[in-house]
């Protein structure tokens, strides 16, 4: 390995540690040496990075010794076990997962939007939620435009949410089903080829799930806007890979033109405006997988609200919404002297 970093990636074998380190490696990332972690199923598992091979070691917590930067993707509750084992051993944590994203000492970061709060760590630093990554890459340029009053999203999210597994599974099942075939259902609730479904995660007393109240609550988070109105609907889509959100966006004092907001939008660092009204050309998750911009377009007057602008965005949800904005922060972090 070249001169850099002392790198460990928790969750290694899964799909966002898989993209981690396709990131890393056409990032160039500075690495002197590289760690990978996963659960005893994957231990022994052999992976190729910029031409070495390396041996996928158990994830325990004596795995961190000499770890400058660790990437976690192993789930909430092996974060809450590891994590804290990491920053013992003197690394920071960069953690994909929920586990911390809403302890005040954490800070959750989306480097285009508040790299600045990750310079108060305390050894871990959260990444948001995919869904509030990609509504917030949209949402925080219009909103230095004018102060955001309420946002109401719609997300239609596709498998590669639920993991390697899902994905396969959507493939599994369109293939069944365009053969005739009984369809198995494994890892969603529900069918997901051919369908869709409110996001398969727990419904609290008030009757949102998992994901949207997260999408509310780091939103208010990253923003810094503790009393910013925000509701969501999150759906499962038979997509593969790449979310995509209907965005309606409420402003306090002034609505933006929408000139103003496609320029500011443009503008945006990780932002690509596609909006060709001629040709009925918007963002597509189709379009949008394999990127590292969010694809923002159907930037519109809300006709019925004179103070509210609509939107769609498509993002790669293993990139933008995971390992790149994981990954950014690392890289904002040494750019500024923090690492």
């Amino acid at each position: 390995m070249s001169s850099g970093y002392h790198v460990a990636i928790a969750g290694a074998t899964g799909a966002v540690g898989a993209e981690f380190l396709r990131v890393l490696e056409r990032r160039r990332f500075p690495i002197a040496s590289l760690r990978l972690l996963a659960s005893e199923r994957s231990e022994g598992k052999k992976i190729f990075f910029r031409g070495e091979q390396f041996v996928v070691q158990r994830l325990n917590e004596d795995s961190f010794d000499g770890v400058q930067i660790a990437f976690f993707s192993a789930g909430a509750s092996r974060s809450r076990q590891f994590a804290p084992a990491a920053v013992r051993a003197g690394a920071v944590v960069i953690d994909n997962s929920s586990a911390f994203r809403m302890e005040p000492q954490v800070p959750l970061v989306v480097p285009e939007i508040n790299l600045e709060d990750a310079s108060r760590h305390q050894g871990i630093i959260a990444n948001p939620n995919c869904s509030t990554i990609i509504m917030l890459m949209a949402v925080a340029p219009l909103h230095q435009l004018s102060r955001v009053r309420r946002v109401v999203v719609s997300t239609y999210q596709s498998a590669s949410g639920a993991g390697a597994q899902a994905m396969q599974e959507l493939i599994d099942q369109t293939a069944a089903v365009l053969e005739g075939k009984q369809v198995a259902t494994r890892v969603l609730p529900h069918r997901i080829a051919f369908n869709l479904f409110s996001h398969n995660s727990a419904i609290n007393e008030w009757g949102y799930n998992e994901e949207e109240w997260k999408m509310i609550h780091e939103t208010r988070k990253i923003l810094h806007e503790p009393e910013l109105a925000v509701t969501a609907t999150c759906v499962r889509v038979p997509v593969l890979r790449a979310h995509s959100e209907s965005i309606n966006v409420e402003f306090a004092e002034r609505r933006p033109t929408v000139d103003e907001a496609r320029e500011a939008l443009q503008k945006f660092p990780g932002v690509t405006l596609v909006d060709d009204r001629q040709r009925n050309y918007f963002p597509m998750p189709i379009e949008a997988s394999e990127r590292d911009e969010v694809l923002v377009g159907r930037v519109r007057e809300d006709v019925s609200n004179p103070m509210a602008l609509d939107l769609f965005v498509s993002g790669d949800q293993l990139l933008k919404g995971a390992a790149l904005n994981a990954v950014q922060i690392a890289e904002g972090m040494i750019a500024r002297g923090w690492l």
